[in-house]
């Protein structure tokens, strides 16, 4: 039996819900293409009020203080000198559960970081892990409607879960992740946290390089075992943020150090597999971890709605020396995280105090006006536009960092391949770096989940996927999914 036509709000039929245009193969995505912008604009607009992922968080101010000199590589002025500091607000979240879910579950761990810069504020927002389940935004919503509660039972379903990575071998990286130990960390303070995106970073002379940020906790890893977390959040649903909490009022200030991977911009083309893939990490043997600093939270908020709730984090707000890389996924955050925003806290969400940028008093120079809770008055002779005869705010000319290189056709392409891009091979090699009792509990935690899953073919395609990153890790998640459906 033929398929009903998938088809925009409009009713025209979509040629391609897998891949986002781009300006050619590996470019950054276009603004013409009406599904990914209808996908990610109806998305952000599901929920009232709380955010549709990433709606459980807890927040705390803190610095972050440079230790080594980055100056070759990014002209940033808050990384311009060892010993500088800038304040900062990070949010940490679970991501798929609603606001009232539980801390200790088995989720990924959001890690938004605000610097509030002397040249304004940046914005990093990323996870408690490297890698991520998709590569292509386009696919974003219906990730997460399948891992959200289904629409007729009202919870989360095994079947949607393992249905949807079933179809999306690139998740095997990151289900891996998930399922394995650090899936459930035993508190905020206990885990890294990682820009997860290709950023680049742009120097005084111009010179591109892409980099990825890694957050190490100083605090060492924990975590908790599925029973363990079973147990706690059934004693305290709020076990994350009461530990983030009482350890800063006590004194006990948590701290991570940064380091980071810088890629020179020549190397990307002909890298053995595709550096903007969110689904992979760059091995550490290519490209060594560099430190940077030290990020320390010392202070909680005063009103977890109004500064935790309430923040807004857009990875589209960049600085001087800093942007964006053609990491599909990123390309589309630029756009949903700044939108979601302005519909779940209006267009003036960057006019409250957490969100406000530090450097230029009185807030952003711009000529934006009105608005639900307006509080931009610029007196009876400012004006509302540019460029005008008035001495108000203009220009400088400056980009914020180097210009993308773009070539090829329009269209929906998908990702261009390296010589060893491969879905399963990271999965496969994190599986290996394992211990036998960590690969114990990654087995159980897979099949414990997939086991449930009512339809055998389902079952039998994400079995390939084990199968296809390492031989052993296959044969025992099939084995343990066997004698859980013959119990």
């Amino acid at each position: 039996m033929s398929k009903r036509v998938l088809t925009t709000e409009s009713g025209a039929p979509v040629a391609d819900n897998q891949n986002s245009a781009s300006a050619g193969v590996g470019g950054p995505l276009l603004i013409q293409d009406q599904q990914l912008l209808e996908k990610l604009a109806r998305f952000n607009r599901e929920r009232i009020p709380e955010r549709v992922v990433h709606a459980r968080g807890s927040g705390a101010y803190g610095h972050f203080e440079v230790t080594d000199d980055v100056t070759g590589f990014t002209h940033a002025d808050f990384l311009s000198e060892i010993g500088k500091r800038t304040e900062v607000f990070l949010r940490f979240s679970t991501v798929a559960d609603s606001l009232g879910g539980a801390d200790a579950v088995r989720d990924p761990r959001g890690f938004a970081l605000k610097f509030y810069t002397e040249e304004g504020n940046y914005d990093l927002v990323g996870n408690n892990t490297p890698v991520f389940f998709i590569k292509d935004p386009i696919k974003f919503p219906d990730f997460i409607h399948s891992q959200k509660r289904d629409p007729f039972t009202g919870k989360q379903e095994p079947d949607n879960v393992w249905d949807f990575w079933a179809h999306s071998p690139e998740a095997t990286h990151q289900v891996t992740w998930l399922m394995g130990d650090r899936g459930i960390p035993a508190s905020y303070r206990h885990m890294d946290g990682f820009g997860s995106h290709t950023y680049q970073w742009t120097n005084a002379k111009g010179e591109a390089f892409f980099v990825k940020y890694h957050f190490k906790t100083n605090q060492g890893i924990r975590t908790l075992t599925a029973d363990q977390a079973a147990e706690l959040a059934g004693k305290d649903p709020n076990s994350h943020q009461t530990d983030l909490l009482q350890a800063i009022e006590r004194g006990v200030y948590p701290s991570w150090t940064l380091y980071v991977q810088l890629m020179p911009a020549a190397e990307t083309a002909n890298y053995r597999f595709n550096p903007f893939d969110l689904t992979k990490v760059w091995p550490h043997g290519d490209y060594p971890l560099r430190r940077v600093g030290r990020l320390v939270l010392d202070r909680n908020p005063d009103n977890v709605f109004a500064e935790v709730e309430q923040a807004a984090f857009s990875p589209n707000n960049f600085v001087p020396g800093i942007g964006p890389s053609p990491d599909k996924m990123l390309q589309g955050r630029l756009f949903a995280y700044a939108d979601a925003h302005r519909y779940r806290l209006g267009v003036n969400h960057t006019l409250l105090p957490v969100n406000s940028p530090k450097a230029v008093e009185g807030g952003a120079r711009n000529y934006g006006r009105d608005g639900f809770m307006a509080l931009n008055a610029q007196g009876r002779d400012a004006k509302n536009y540019e460029p005008n005869s008035y001495d108000g705010p203009a220009e400088t000319g400056r980009p914020l960092s180097a210009p993308l290189a773009v070539s090829g056709h329009t269209g929906n392409h998908e990702a261009p391949l390296h010589t060893k891009d491969d879905d399963f091979v990271q999965a496969g090699e994190l599986y290996r770096l394992m211990s036998q009792d960590e690969r114990s509990r990654l087995i159980a935690n897979i099949a414990g989940g997939l086991s449930q899953v009512s339809r055998n073919d389902v079952v039998e395609k994400n079995l390939a996927h084990f199968h296809a990153a390492d031989p052993e890790y296959g044969r025992r998640v099939e084995a343990a999914v066997r004698a859980l459906r013959e119990d």
